[in-house]
């Protein structure tokens, strides 16, 4: 075994790496872009060496820096995480030049399956089932025109050299497949350094399994059963589960088999992950889709429900040992599902959100509930890296006893700061479809008006916890305003709500949610007492603080809460659910002129690859004006109404800031 291993990643994968590999008493060396200087990853390493600046290309992506880090560290091994350098086979070449064990394949092997097209060749040679569709070296566009039209629509265009989703565009009709094209080529050759794209059908409601493999350097290998992945949006896994739902013993068997063959058939060591796609309407069939030559983002579910831990295996295979156990001796026992933790924006089409952590508590780590992250509270979350906050895996006996267990704990999940998935991820897993086990790639999208919706207006509750949390607000000021003061018993230092010449002994407060206003009136009582009147309604209410919660009972319920104070804005976490309320200052003079129309803003930071339009050009609403590229994903803005450009406001190769000002548009007047 080595004594010292480096890990060539960062976030909750490197910190992943980093428990274990310390657990099995090794010495871990971290590396860092000046981004992550104060990283999590970087703390749990007992050693870290900087690369070099944030973006990707002069840090994570450095290969002398980080194989110079492995030099001064005095690692023995190099481990590559997923994303960025783990399934380069330069990368793996040049660090076993360097005389270090790649804790991942061999680079002949993440060669083979580097390309999509190539790894559908060989698997075809090797008499694997794939999807039919074009995987050849020649990409003009008239090549790849024909091919889609014998293929015929819909045709799914995807990256050779790429995963996670990125640049993969369904084309519906013929006559958006040079667009889609353009799009695709771009995305591909800012995400993965190659243009190149295949085609294949694109299959209707299919299911995304993928097989967990394993094989060591003595020729073993084994699977460690399936994994679904089908639940998506925009083409990138959100929820994943093990076993698959509704898989038979003959089906796990054949598809167990055909990844082990897969793996054997490109002299494959290490963990790797045979993805194949399975129609909803075929029976048994399923098509292979691609290799993932490393570990995958959502091997903690396998681990789940095998009692293994997939690094720990990494690093004994990479040191030359024989796999810990033979096919017949790995066990699954129970169900898992994961769900991966974004900041992003779901009503905003899932557009990642930027920003500072101020507030993050998750549900308390169990046997059945972990949490794998790489932030801790006051972390940001920046344009230059994927905005996963962490992944929240359950276990259960079954897959609904798995199901209610991810519910609770997500209810659980209090983040301030950004924009999350946590409310949309909620709901799916309430959903009726998702619950039913007919879960497809699809799912999202067939019910997107149930999943999306905007935010309910706040509760009752709510409006109390939020007018009470200002109430436990004054009450600690008054305290800390009377120990400073001369006569610290003086009763103007009281929070009771008594007042001068007056019956109404009441603080009324005025909170908004949205366009809407909503009125709170508070009586302060002796000790922990009070009474919260919202409309007629009038309960009698306590209120503690306990850390940073507060106990509370209303009327006849007793429950805690949570509430986030920034600036003027109150998050409220209570009854599983996340309220964002503004506390409305009565004596604030409104704002002196709206937002002027007709300035198309970027909705968060990003460069500008693609203008579209030219100032003086008519447009129509909905024509394409500008793509945006962030965090490896485009995003087109578009025109919200018929007009003309009136100015264009930046180049293709410039960054711009969230909020922006990207173009201008005169919009056309309303006729009578």
């Amino acid at each position: 075994m080595f004594d010292a291993i480096l890990i060539a990643n960062r976030g909750e994968i490197a910190c992943r790496i980093a428990r274990t590999a310390r657990r099995m008493g090794l010495r871990v060396i971290g590396v860092y872009s000046d981004a992550d200087a104060d990283a999590l990853h970087v703390a749990l390493c007992d050693e870290a060496h900087r690369l070099g600046p944030a973006p990707p290309r002069a840090s994570y992506l450095n290969i002398p820096a980080i194989l110079a880090a492995a030099r001064a560290s005095g690692a023995q091994a190099v481990h590559p995480g997923y994303g960025f350098l783990s399934e380069n086979a330069t990368f793996a070449a040049e660090v076993a030049a360097a005389g270090l064990a790649f804790i991942g394949p061999p680079a002949a092997a993440i060669r083979a399956m580097g390309s999509k097209a190539e790894a559908k060749a060989i698997m075809s040679a090797a008499g694997v089932p794939v999807v039919p569709g074009y995987h050849g070296a020649e990409q003009d566009d008239a090549t790849l025109a024909a091919h889609a039209s014998a293929i015929g629509c819909p045709v799914l265009i995807k990256p050779s050299a790429g995963g996670g989703g990125k640049g993969m565009r369904v084309v519906e009709r013929p006559e958006g497949l040079a667009e889609a094209l353009a799009g695709a080529r771009r995305e591909a050759k800012a995400s993965f350094g190659d243009d190149r794209v295949l085609l294949e059908k694109y299959l209707l409601r299919p299911r995304h399994i993928e097989v967990q493999v394993f094989a060591d350097a003595h020729g073993r290998c084994v699977h460690l059963f399936e994994r679904d992945c089908s639940v998506q949006r925009r083409h990138q896994k959100v929820i994943e589960e093990a076993p698959a739902p509704g898989m038979t013993a003959e089906r796990r068997s054949r598809m167990g088999a055909a990844a082990v063959e897969a793996a054997r058939a490109i002299g494959y060591v290490g963990a790797g992950t045979i993805e194949f796609i399975v129609p909803g309407n075929a029976g048994d069939a399923f098509y292979f889709m691609e290799m993932n030559t490393r570990l995958q983002v959502e091997h903690p579910v396998t681990e789940m429900i095998t009692g293994l831990d997939l690094v720990e295996w990494q690093l004994r295979v990479a040191a030359g040992e024989p796999l810990p156990l033979k096919q017949h001796e790995i066990a699954l026992c129970g169900h898992a599902i994961e769900a991966r933790i974004y900041a992003e924006d779901p009503g905003r089409d899932f557009l990642p959100s930027i920003g500072r952590l101020a507030h993050l508590r998750m549900p308390a780590v169990t046997p059945d509930v972990r949490f794998d992250t790489g932030v801790r509270a006051g972390d940001a979350i920046t344009r230059h890296y994927d905005p996963m906050i962490g992944k929240l895996i359950v276990r259960g006996e079954d897959r609904d006893a798995a199901r209610h267990r991810l519910a609770e704990a997500l209810a659980g999940c209090q983040v301030v700061g950004v924009a999350t998935n946590v409310a949309f991820l909620q709901r799916l897993v309430a959903h009726e479809a998702f619950a039913s086990g007919a879960v497809d790639t699809g799912l999202v999208g067939a019910h997107r008006e149930a999943l999306l919706r905007g935010p309910s207006a706040p509760s009752e509750r709510a409006l109390a916890v939020a007018a009470l949390a200002e109430l436990v607000s004054l009450r600690e000021a008054a305290v800390l305003h009377a120990s400073a003061s001369s006569d610290p018993w003086s009763p103007w230092q009281a929070i009771d709500t008594w007042w001068l010449n007056t019956d109404d002994h009441a603080i009324s407060l005025t909170f908004s949610a949205g366009d809407a206003a909503f009125a709170v009136r508070l009586r302060a009582g002796p000790g922990a007492q009070a009474s919260v009147t919202i409309g007629e309604r009038t309960n009698a209410a306590e209120v503690r603080r306990a850390g940073d919660e507060l106990r509370i009972r209303l009327g006849d319920a007793t429950f805690p809460a949570t509430v986030v104070a920034r600036v003027d804005e109150r998050y409220v976490f209570c009854d599983g659910t996340m309220t964002r309320l503004r506390l409305v200052d009565p004596l604030a003079h409104p704002e002196d002129e709206a937002p002027r129309g007709g300035h198309l803003t970027a909705p968060m930071s990003g460069t500008v690859v693609g203008v579209l339009v030219r100032p003086g050009q008519r447009v129509e609403r909905g024509a394409p004006l500008m793509i945006l590229e962030a965090m490896k994903m485009e995003h087109t803005i578009a025109a919200p109404a018929a007009g003309k450009v009136s100015a264009v406001n930046y180049r293709a190769g410039e960054q711009v800031a969230e909020g922006a000002d990207l173009i201008d548009i005169d919009a056309d007047h309303a006729k009578d």
